[in-house]
């Protein structure tokens, strides 16, 4: 190893590897000062067929890390809303939750579901401090300033993209068979998709021409370009892409109503699958199925190839881009992993969280699976599809720590992470970014328009439900205190307006 080098420089070497073994040493000792304990994260997701082996090969190296072993939680993306709503309300024992804005994060914090995690003065310190370091100093400081709720961070945000863009994900394979490619290569609103799935429904009446679900349809908050000012299940919103920054409902918003009724419309044509307001399925898993032509989807570059490869269908999708590129505060809290206020040890949940933003071979032992079972390195950052692939492909790189930290696929564009930091630059900036909402003094309002939210939205965005309907959503709104915290939006966006001057 010093074969060359000056004495000087024999000797630093000699010091540098002493110092790497007593880092190896003091860290060994660190761990075995705490007692061992039993971790769990839950997340949305299918459970795979080998989630034990990789759970056990991520706790053997646990072991000699922070003493501590993981149990991974999984929960299918239809049941993840009903399934953790019992768990938080039972105050059941839990570590690690994955959370976001567009999931109910401001609700759930206005509960006590989740730890402030930089609080000096709360029970447990400030953890982000304490045992965050790794997370403070690789994660861009707009993500953990713009995902604060009342001033405080409950939940670590992934280390992504940072803008959002709406558009579609289609069949590449089967649009090219039915001489559909020049037709989308032109599209640029979603009424420009109607001939295209009136054309997959008639020559490929087998397949579903277009998979919507509640959360990934032509109104979702990524597609309509709504910023909900910290949680998309709280009404009350503004546009990302203007200049007004009065509070409205959705129902005020023409395009919103529009776009209703243009789903709708290919609703009742057949295009879309029957059970939308209510399908378990993810758009992915959709796909898996394979009798699938087109999702709605949340864009990002290279989304077409993530999908395809947990989907088992690399190089057959392709996506389009069909809104402008946007930034808000909610998308700064879009992914993220909160620590339970249930939690016996939140301080080796932090720890747990902050090797998810710094240790590479962790991050991907989490996402990828096994070398040589699950994927094969075709060089030091690209992998291919392993033997095994198939048993463990959760497809949810964005869920967990630093992105950055991911090995690539070999059917995705090698310079991957160049493409995200350009997609991030030159996106419109929403109005009110930095702002999220504290629900806190209308707690019980919020928690009554949720629950009537819950009763419609789907089938409303889906097309299952005539737009003809939103009037009377609406007055049942009202009737629980819509206006109550339409008001106090108002008032906390307008101080935080007036405190940027």
């Amino acid at each position: 190893m010093f074969k060359g080098t000056s004495k000087i420089g024999k000797s630093f070497a000699l010091i540098l590897g002493m110092c790497l073994i007593m880092s190896t040493f003091s860290a060994a000792a660190a761990s075995s000062t705490l007692p061992e304990y039993k971790l769990s994260l839950y997340y949305p997701g299918s459970p795979a067929k080998d989630e034990a082996e990789v759970e056990a090969k991520i706790n053997d190296y646990l072991k000699n890390k922070i003493n501590a072993t993981i149990d991974l939680q999984p929960i299918d993306w239809g049941q993840w809303d009903s399934k953790m709503n019992l768990l938080k309300a039972s105050r059941e024992p839990m570590d690690i939750i994955f959370t976001a804005q567009w999931n109910g994060h401001a609700n759930d914090v206005a509960k006590q579901v989740f730890l402030a995690l930089d609080d000096s003065n709360g029970p447990d310190g400030n953890l982000l401090d304490q045992y965050g370091k790794d997370i403070k100093r690789t994660l861009d400081p707009a993500f953990l300033a713009g995902a604060k709720v009342n001033g405080h961070n409950y939940g670590v945000p992934t280390n992504k993209e940072l803008a959002a863009q709406g558009g579609i994900i289609y069949r590449k394979d089967v649009a090219d068979k039915l001489g559909l490619t020049a037709k989308l290569n032109a599209v640029k609103t979603v009424a420009d998709l109607d001939s295209i799935l009136a054309t997959v429904k008639s020559k490929m009446p087998a397949m579903t021409p277009l998979f919507l679900r509640d959360g990934d349809n032509f109104n979702s908050h990524y597609f309509i370009q709504h910023d909900f000012l910290g949680d998309t299940t709280i009404e009350g919103l503004i546009r990302k892409d203007g200049t007004s920054t009065k509070v409205i409902t959705r129902f005020d918003d023409k395009k919103y109503m529009d776009q209703l009724n243009i789903t709708r419309s290919f609703f009742k044509k057949g295009y879309v699958n029957k059970d939308a307001a209510t399908t378990q399925l993810s758009g992915q898993d959709a796909m898996k199925k394979g009798n699938v032509f087109m999702i709605v989807a949340s864009l990002k570059p290279g989304k077409d190839a993530e999908v395809a490869i947990a989907a088992g269908m690399a190089g057959k999708l392709k996506q389009i881009n069909m809104t402008e590129r946007t930034v808000s505060t909610g998308e700064t809290a879009g992914s993220m992993l909160g620590i339970s206020s249930t939690s016996k040890d939140p301080a080796r949940a932090m720890m747990f969280i902050n090797l998810l933003h710094s240790d590479k071979y962790l991050n991907n032992l989490l996402n990828f699976g096994i070398e040589g079972d699950h994927y094969v390195k075709k060089s030091s950052e690209i992998i291919k599809a392993g033997p095994s692939a198939a048993n463990y492909n959760p497809g949810a790189t964005w869920m967990f720590g630093n992105q950055f930290l991911n090995y690539v696929w070999d059917t995705e564009a090698s310079n991957k992470w160049d493409q995200f930091k350009n997609f991030n630059r030159g996106a419109k900036l929403s109005p009110a970014l930095g702002f999220t909402f504290n629900a806190q003094p209308v707690k019980s309002q919020t928690a009554s328009l949720v629950t009537v939210r819950s009763k419609y939205i789907a089938g409303l965005e889906t097309g299952a439900i005539d737009p003809s309907k939103a009037a009377e959503f609406q007055k049942k709104e009202k009737a629980n205190g819509l206006d109550k915290v339409l008001a106090e939006k108002q008032k906390q966006l307008n101080a935080f307006l007036a405190s940027k001057k």
